[in-house]
């Protein structure tokens, strides 16, 4: 009776096994255009499932679940919209509150008169100090700020700043920012959220727009990293290549050679304990030696923002690294072709 059951147990397993494996073949068939097999998109615009190789509409008359008014200016879209911003995490409150206007006219657009002026500036005043109802909203109010313009002056985009957001909101809630000021924390957070994206910034550019000094900045940043287990990866020199590469204005076969360097230097592991930045220098002034692109040191110091000492000593150190690896191909070139 029990080999029975499990056998019919089983049996159902498989049949659910298959139903499922039919589905999921008919998702996938479903997103393959009928003709000639390329990729299906959606045109939420016009309510069409369109292929983007042929341009064949496979669906239409979709279901819009955008909103059923049309505008054509922001003005006629502010009108319009029944619904407020989305939630963001660069603000204390998520963006949940409102706030009173700054500008002084009633509902018809006339101007207030000097006593009603002076009557909303009140109101603005109590209602900026009520948006904040304990010390903990105070400080990250106060943080989120601070990420904000660092963020700005950076060009990061918004969702490294959303990311720095996280993460400093993290370390308020685990209370470690006794003993370290708001703007070493907001500071390294901003890094931290960097790094996690992989934007090229060193810490020099996120010091020069900090309020602290830089060694406050490095300590806060090791802590919370710490404390928070981000488990954050030393920066690769590669990934500065394009934009130094862009502000020195050299060419493409000299960024690729400079690129070639670098990942050598990887290979070996010769690039541990060294400047990332200085790296990416002084691959870019060997890659233009090389290619007959020649730039000087003082041009790529300038640009990377290391001294022309760095460059030098990293351009040697990679052409040294580069010619043991080309030994090691010819001898092993010599050894196969002896071999045969």
């Amino acid at each position: 009776m029990e080999g029975n059951t499990t056998r019919i147990r089983t049996h159902e397993s498989n049949e659910q096994t298959t139903e499922d494996t039919r589905e999921e073949t008919a998702d996938e068939t479903e997103r393959v255009c009928p003709e000639c097999g390329g990729r299906l998109v959606n045109d939420t615009e016009h309510g069409e499932t369109t292929c983007a190789e042929c341009g064949l509409v496979v669906k239409e008359d979709e279901i819009d679940h955008g909103p059923e008014w049309r505008a054509f200016d922001s003005a006629e879209r502010d009108r319009k919209k029944r619904t407020g911003a989305p939630t963001t995490k660069l603000m204390h409150d998520k963006g949940l509150s409102s706030q009173i206007g700054w500008q002084d006219k009633d509902a018809y657009g006339n101007a207030l008169s000097s006593r009603k002026r002076q009557q909303m500036s009140r109101l603005r005043t109590w209602d900026e100090r009520f948006r904040t109802r304990n010390s903990k909203e105070r400080n990250l109010k106060q943080a989120l700020a601070e990420i904000e313009r660092m963020g700005s002056a950076l060009g990061v985009p918004k969702d490294v700043r959303e990311t720095a957001s996280v993460i400093y909101r993290r370390a308020l809630s685990e209370d470690l920012l006794p003993g370290r000021s708001i703007e070493g924390v907001s500071t390294a957070a901003l890094y931290a959220a960097i790094r996690q994206m992989g934007l090229p910034r060193s810490v020099e550019e996120v010091s020069a727009v900090s309020r602290v000094d830089e060694m406050e900045f490095k300590r806060a940043y090791r802590y919370i990293n710490q404390e928070l287990s981000l488990e954050i990866g030393p920066p690769a020199p590669d990934q500065y290549l394009p934009r130094f590469a862009s502000d020195l204005g050299v060419s493409d076969e000299t960024e690729g050679r400079a690129r070639e360097l670098i990942q050598t230097v990887m290979e070996e592991g010769a690039h541990s304990g060294k400047s990332p930045v200085g790296l990416a220098g002084a691959a870019l002034y060997a890659a233009g030696i090389l290619t007959n692109n020649r730039l000087t040191q003082d041009e790529v110091s300038e640009v990377v923002g290391v001294s022309t000492v760095t460059i030098r000593n990293r351009y040697q150190e990679l052409l040294e690294v580069e010619g043991k690896r080309q030994q090691a191909e010819q001898r092993e070139y010599t050894e196969t072709e002896a071999a045969a």
